[in-house]
């Protein structure tokens, strides 16, 4: 099943959807993949330095990483490809516009924008004026 390419319709049916629960992004130079599927990531990107896990905060607790920034998720509800050009590049011009960090993570159905937990409405109402969805 292939998603959408084309850059209008991805940017006026996105969607956007916060999430409400905090992540961590944790680097783990020791852990396998199998020792950290116990702590339920939502990511993981194998790097040259270590494992990049996304986790829940609650769950980086519990190794004593909650203390690292919280990031809240908004997943655009839009199908897009993975071929798709231009979506990420306009919404990080959005959020650029308004001084707001983005971690974009690709997924196969989905995009998925991180941005820091106290600036995550404003995000949001961000992507869904770009969106045309006020």
């Amino acid at each position: 099943m292939s998603g959408e390419t084309d850059l209008q319709t991805l940017i006026s049916q996105m969607r956007p959807m916060l999430d409400p629960e905090p992540y961590v992004f944790c680097t783990f130079a020791a852990k396998s993949l199998t020792e950290l599927a116990e702590y339920e990531p939502i990511g993981l990107f194998a790097e040259t330095e270590g494992l990049t896990a996304i986790l829940p905060a609650e769950r980086a607790r519990e190794l004593g990483l909650a203390e690292a920034e919280w990031f809240r998720r908004i997943t655009l509800a839009v199908h897009s490809s993975l071929t798709a050009v231009g979506l990420t590049a306009a919404i990080a011009a959005a959020l650029t516009e308004r001084g707001i960090s983005a971690n974009v993570v690709a997924a196969y159905f989905h995009d998925h924008v991180f941005v820091p937990e106290e600036r995550a409405e404003e995000a949001l109402a961000a992507l869904r004026m770009l969106s045309g969805d006020l």
